[in-house]
């Protein structure tokens, strides 16, 4: 038997590993793990594009062609911006029946370097605005998916995709595996810290990857609030502003006239009071020693482009005291309509509590409320630190050695951020010491793929006929 909770479906207390992995082998028997290598869309598979405009509806009218246009760039691209739609594929696909928090979207590139509250650089999922409770092979598929994308990016083989998605599979199952033997405790602190990749890089890629392994670790460490000021403000007749970079940047004093920017300026003021209430009461005290001195409208990512994003700048004990927070709206998941709805009222908090489930350490300053617009339509969100250390992968640069070992340190994280939340026991014995899940998924992500161009040429042709609009992405000219 298994119990649900505000999170996920858990072992029920008390039940014993024994038990546990007897039910992740009968779901083993009733779900083979070759059941997972095949996809084939149905007859009556949904329209991607109206998928992609059913988001679009809610969203910033004259940012929406940007998002169209950075989807049309390649297949990598609107793989990045359509987690909706393979989210509604995969609810056609076979699962075990055990389900884990999910982050909703775990390609590549929602794997990286950030900074811990102790100031230690670790490895571990960045992106969770799709994330609750389902299927934990769906965040696989996604993850191996996108590496088979990046492969055939970078010209790679089809050998040499199948042994990178291979190896990131197995380092999920091998993670699960000794997750399931741990305690709980052990399980909770586990993380990959910067000295724990350099030693799976040692063990994996030549001497040229190390190096550009220990410039991404400098790198990320120069990428923080610190940074972010110097490069998004400047001072105006004296006052320190938002530096405008429309559409991509755009201070709320360009965006609408005096009386509706007044109010929303309120409005937005009263987010950041508010939202301290989320943050645990160390926490909040350090918030109210900052003051705000403006806010921004910010463009953001690939899939999230016409959401509304702010960014305020506040100040502390002097002008050389910033803090920069990102306020992100937060829509239901795309997961939503075929797993069900969260548990939290608020978006922004199912984000948050999502976010500090899955993560081995998640910013001081993570916390949600909501704003109601001008158009009198309440809208949730939720806020973070803009840069706290930042470093991103490069798949473009990468060699099958390189990706090969990026893919096996995301499979790993993978595993421990759905052994946090999931029966690791259950899913453990239904993956087992073989490789046929491996095996398995290699031949789904090359199928995805295929699904996925298909899809990506769809939206360039709509794009070149008129039905949707897009421009060039603004940041590529920046």
């Amino acid at each position: 038997m298994a119990e649900k909770t505000g999170a996920a479906i858990r072992a029920v207390p008390g039940e014993t590993p024994e038990q546990r992995t007897a039910r992740g082998r009968a779901a083993r028997r009733a779900v083979p793990r070759s059941a997972h290598a095949e996809y084939r869309p149905p007859a009556d598979r949904p329209d991607p594009l109206d998928i992609l405009e059913a988001q679009s509806a809610t969203r910033v009218p004259e940012l929406v062609p940007i998002r169209y246009g950075r989807m049309t760039e390649s297949p990598f691209r609107f793989y990045r911006g359509a987690a909706a739609i393979m989210a509604s594929d995969l609810a056609g696909t076979p699962d075990s029946g055990i389900r884990a928090q999910l982050c909703g979207d775990a390609h590549l590139l929602n794997f990286r370097l950030l900074a811990s509250p102790e100031r230690n650089l670790l490895f571990d999922i960045n992106d969770f605005d799709e994330t609750l409770p389902g299927p934990w092979e769906w965040d696989v598929k996604r993850l191996a998916t996108s590496l088979v994308i990046a492969g055939r990016a970078n010209d790679f083989d089809d050998d040499e995709r199948a042994d990178i998605v291979q190896a990131a599979v197995r380092a999920y199952r091998e993670a699960m595996t000794r997750f399931a033997g741990m305690r709980n405790l052990d399980v909770w602190y586990a993380r990959i810290d910067a000295e724990r990749l350099q030693d799976l890089a040692a063990e994996r890629i030549a001497k040229r990857g190390r190096k550009t392994l220990a410039k991404a670790m400098t790198k990320a460490r120069t990428r923080d609030s610190l940074q972010a000021f110097e490069k998004l403000t400047e001072t105006v007749g004296g006052q320190l502003r938002i530096a405008a970079d429309p559409p991509l940047l755009t201070p709320i004093g360009d965006l609408l006239p005096d009386v509706e920017r007044s109010a929303l300026e309120g409005e937005l003021k009263k987010l950041v009071t508010r939202y301290g209430r989320t943050l645990a009461s160390d926490r909040r005290t350090l918030l109210g020693d900052y003051r705000l001195i403006d806010v921004a409208r910010k463009v953001v990512g690939v899939g999230s482009v016409g959401t509304r994003c702010w960014i305020f700048l506040m100040l502390g004990r002097d002008g050389g005291d910033p803090l920069l927070l990102q306020a992100k709206e937060a829509s239901p998941s795309v997961l939503a309509p075929h797993v069900g709805a969260s548990v939290y009222k608020n978006q922004g908090e199912r984000v948050v509590s999502g976010q500090r489930l899955m993560q081995a350490a998640s910013d001081i300053f993570l916390g949600w409320e909501h704003v109601d617009g001008i158009d009198g339509r309440r809208r949730d969100f939720y806020v973070r630190q803009l840069r706290d250390w930042k470093g991103i992968a490069q798949p473009e640069l990468m060699v099958p050695q390189g990706m090969r070992a990026f893919g096996e340190a995301c499979g790993a994280t993978l595993a421990r951020a759905h052994a946090r939340s999931g029966d690791r026991i259950a899913i453990a014995a239904y993956l087992g010491r073989g490789d046929a899940f491996d095996r398995a998924l290699a031949f789904f992500a090359e199928s995805y793929a295929d699904q996925n161009e298909r899809d990506h040429q769809a939206l360039v042709d709509a794009v070149r006929e008129g039905r949707l609009p897009a421009v060039a992405d603004p940041a590529a000219a920046s």
